[in-house]
């Protein structure tokens, strides 16, 4: 039987076994506040824990639940890992059913669908978020584990693990005996499942949120009692940043997790910077990039393509073999639950790689290259400006007193390039296009910076310039290449080659002109 005929089987048996469960189940009272007998149990010495085990099953997504059942082939801890340090995982929700509502609006018909979609780009995992709140607490309903079955079963048909997120949306912390007991019955059938390959317990807690601290201390330990083999992690705010990360090492004291999962939402030019310190805060535990990317909501596509590149190559640069990106698609409106906070972000909306029409934005070639173990080239940084203006990665600065516009009525070679018009200055300085390589930016590196330019009529100030910043974004300084002549100009190549400054961390291209009366067209810009 051929495996898109399988797929159509398996996928038919689940709905007839009704794969559609009822409504969300009533909350359950909260357990008594006790503490968890097995506080302070500390993590199973394993020495060849973080070591690639290439005989552990599970790294294909392949369903052998069967024989791990009967102790044949049963993951370990070591292969869980080594799964996870180099796993190319997609965040999912369905796009018209985000957060919670992917599992009260189960659909497993646009779960396949999806599935097939994240496996085309690459992909050998897939990340979801349970909810206690959804399917049940302290008890789960039998209906809402059926669902978790069946989104693992669809997710192996398309040869992809799963990473499972508990306790999002959760705050009663006091309730320590009712998450354990909740925790072992939705991930209990799991433990050695190698379709499952890791557990994050709490999704972006704060360090600094004490009960939720204390619950972790005994929540974690007593998971990993009847999960001995699933790797177990903690997240902190996207925002956070390496420090975050570095304090919930420190809180957790003795409870150690068995990998840290990062999530990056920082400036994208700073990444290397960023990630290494991020390494440096918990090593040398397992590290990886959890959740990245950018609202179109905020960047044009373009912004979101170049920003999911910088960040791969980073993590790259930097011995991070896991990134996944946040998400699979746009969410249409409705789709994330009324009353959550979330709901009331518009950049919330649009994370996605693909539109909700299902066509792609750039993002999705540069993370199927990035899984497929191809770079993104500059291409991605439209820097001969052929692209549709509204994808650029490029970026205005200072628009109130000059804006670039792409034009056809000059290019120096294809069909386009950006003219500026009539421009002026303010005290913060001239106004400008700007970019930032894809290459990450380490002091002492040699940098190259190019662009062909013409003049029409020009007056005051067009060139380019490189400006550096350190892993803080403080501005360094800038270099700067010989101005355009005033007048009527042909096309003239400005230039600027620097050595970058010694805590340079991130780099921009500003393609510029000041008090200009008459025009300048930049094209066919160079950035090495």
């Amino acid at each position: 039987m051929s495996s898109d005929r399988f797929r159509a089987v398996a996928l038919s048996c689940l709905l007839t076994a009704g794969a559609l469960a009822p409504s969300v189940p009533a909350l359950a009272d909260d357990a008594p506040g006790d503490p968890a007998t097995t506080a302070g149990v500390s993590r199973p010495d394993d020495p060849a824990a973080g070591v690639k085990d290439p005989g552990a099953p599970g790294a294909a997504g392949v369903d052998d639940s069967a024989t791990s059942a009967a102790g044949v082939n049963s993951p370990t801890l070591a292969g869980r890992l080594a799964a996870v340090a180099d796993a190319k995982t997609m965040n999912y929700y369905p796009s018209g059913a985000g957060w919670s509502a992917m599992w009260t609006r189960f659909d497993a018909v646009q779960v396949d669908s999806d599935l097939a979609r994240i496996a085309a780009l690459g992909a050998d995992s897939v990340r979801i978020v349970v909810f206690p709140r959804v399917f049940g607490f302290p008890t789960p309903d039998p209906e809402y584990l059926d669902r978790l079955g069946d989104f693992i079963s669809i997710a192996a048909m398309h040869n992809l693990t799963v990473k499972l997120t508990l306790f999002d949306w959760w705050s009663r912390y006091k309730s320590v005996r009712g998450s354990v007991e909740w925790a072992e019955a939705v991930i209990g059938p799991y433990t050695d499942d190698p379709r499952v390959i890791a557990v994050e317990v709490k999704n972006e807690m704060s360090p600094e949120d004490e009960p939720a601290v204390r619950w972790v201390r005994h929540v974690l330990p007593a998971i990993r009692e009847f999960a001995p083999t699933m790797p177990l992690t903690v997240s902190v705010d996207g925002h956070a940043g390496p420090d975050g990360l570095a304090e919930l090492r420190d809180v957790l004291g003795d409870v150690r997790l068995d990998y840290y999962d990062y999530h990056f939402y920082g400036e994208s030019e700073q990444a290397l910077a960023d990630i290494r310190r991020a390494r440096a805060a918990v090593a040398p535990d397992l590290m990886v990039i959890g959740e990245t990317g950018l609202s179109t909501g905020v960047g044009s596509p373009g912004e979101q393509a170049a920003y999911l590149a910088r960040v791969f190559r980073a993590a790259a640069v930097a011995g991070v073999g896991s990134v996944s990106p946040w998400t699979l698609t746009d969410f249409s409106a409705g789709a994330i639950p009324a009353g959550s906070m979330v709901a009331t972000l518009p950049a919330q909306y649009q994370f996605g790689l693909y539109r909700t029409d299902g066509t792609a934005k750039p993002a999705a070639a540069v993370v199927r290259a990035a899984w497929r173990g191809t770079e993104s080239s500059d291409d991605v940084l439209d820097l001969s400006f052929e692209q549709d203006n509204d994808d650029s990665p490029w970026r205005d600065n200072l628009p109130e007193v000059g804006v670039a516009t792409q034009t056809t009525e000059y290019a120096h070679s294809g069909t386009h390039s950006v003219r500026f018009s009539d421009t002026g200055r303010d005290m913060r300085g001239l106004p400008s296009l700007r970019i930032s390589p894809v290459t990450p930016v380490r002091g002492g590196q040699e940098w190259s910076a190019s662009a062909w330019a013409r003049g029409e009529d020009a007056t005051g100030t067009n060139e380019i310039a490189l400006s550096w910043f350190d892993d803080e974004g403080r501005w360094i300084r800038q270099d700067r290449s010989a101005r355009l002549p005033h007048g009527t100009t042909d096309w003239t190549k400005l230039t600027v080659d620097v050595i970058a400054p010694d805590d340079a961390a991130g780099v921009q291209l500003h393609l510029k002109s000041g008090d200009n009366a008459g025009s300048v067209w930049f094209d066919d810009v160079s950035l090495s």
